[in-house]
């Protein structure tokens, strides 16, 4: 079996977590299970996988799984909310994750959440966290209308190549409607949406041309309906490209090789796909446990799908590249 295996997605709400004004707050129901709140109303039921450790590492060990990336629970971050606020949810995620990953340091690998709002604190914070111990950070896809080309991220992004900080992206706060609302909608089409939409934010808003190609950047669930669409997206920057080439110098195909994407797809079919499209040193390990929606146990779907070669690369190559570990 290759080692290590790496797991560059999953999530945790650490123990001793406070309620604050205007943040989410985890209502404690029992010894191994909570409730994350928003206000009043009940945001998603969480086990003890998300604050336990022996629990995790004991599910590790089920699943043939090495070492996690330990990431915030996107609703955590806070972003709409005033960056005084955000900070400060930030500082104590951080601090908990930390302290949580100390237990097991060889196995457990922290990344921390920033105020994505402000980018002079997103900086601070970000610097302060990796002096005492985290390995990158996670993000989510968005600030509002603000998208990953928006000259305040992309200032963040900058700072995180100039130090060496690998970047997780996570969509969340996807749109809110009837049609959406129905059997998940919001999970099952509007976070593959979310993330396409990101990427080529990244692409066609002309930031993978600014930034320091040192920028080591990963796109979860697969980089959402991506790889499929990317054809679709090539044969729109050449036909209308007085509309779609946005500020990007190359067509869409030409970035592939400046990003990562998790292998959180399910199908060993979507996977062959994900390979050929992104290439076999972009594609990385993950799982997002321990939601329902994750992929356990880690490793079937990529073992089912890939060459011996290929499954070492997103089993372990590619995510120590990406981690800056190899």
């Amino acid at each position: 079996m290759v080692r290590p295996v790496i797991d560059v997605h999953t999530h945790v709400v650490p123990r001793g977590w406070p309620r604050l004004e205007g943040a989410p707050w985890v209502r404690v129901d029992s010894e191994r299970e909570a409730m994350i709140m928003v206000g009043e109303n009940e945001f998603r039921a969480i086990g003890e996988q998300c604050w336990d450790s022996y629990v995790r590492l004991t599910d590790m060990a089920d699943d043939g799984v090495d070492r996690q990336v330990i990431s915030p629970t996107p609703v955590f971050f806070c972003y709409d909310r005033p960056p005084a606020v955000a900070l400060n949810v930030a500082k104590i995620f951080n601090d908990l994750t930390l302290a949580m990953a100390e237990g097991a340091p060889d196995r457990l690998i922290p990344f921390c959440q920033v105020p994505l709002q402000d980018p002079d604190l997103a900086c601070r914070e970000l610097d302060r966290c990796l002096a005492n111990g985290h390995r990158g950070v996670e993000i989510g896809n968005h600030v509002g209308e603000r998208d990953l080309d928006d000259p305040g991220i992309v200032t963040f992004l900058q700072h995180c190549a100039s130090v060496g900080a690998p970047v997780f992206v996570h969509p969340w706060d996807m749109p809110v409607s009837s049609r959406v609302a129905r059997w998940m909608g919001q999970w099952l089409v509007g976070m593959p949406a979310e993330t396409h939409l990101s990427i080529l934010a990244l692409i066609l808003g002309g930031v993978f041309d600014r930034v320091s190609p040192d920028l080591r950047i990963c796109f979860a669930h697969g980089g959402g309906s991506f790889a499929f669409w990317l054809g679709r997206a090539d044969n729109a920057w050449h036909k209308r490209n007085d509309v779609v080439r946005g500020l990007s110098e190359r067509p869409p195909s030409h970035y592939v090789g400046r990003f990562y994407v998790d292998s959180v797809v399910f199908d060993p079919p979507a996977l062959r796909l994900l390979v050929d499209v992104m290439g076999e040193d972009r594609v990385v390990l993950g799982s997002d446990y321990p939601y329902p929606l994750g992929e356990r146990p880690v490793g079937l779907v990529v073992r089912k799908a890939l060459s011996p070669a290929q499954q070492e690369k997103v089993l372990s190559t590619n995510a120590l590249r990406f981690l800056g570990m190899a």
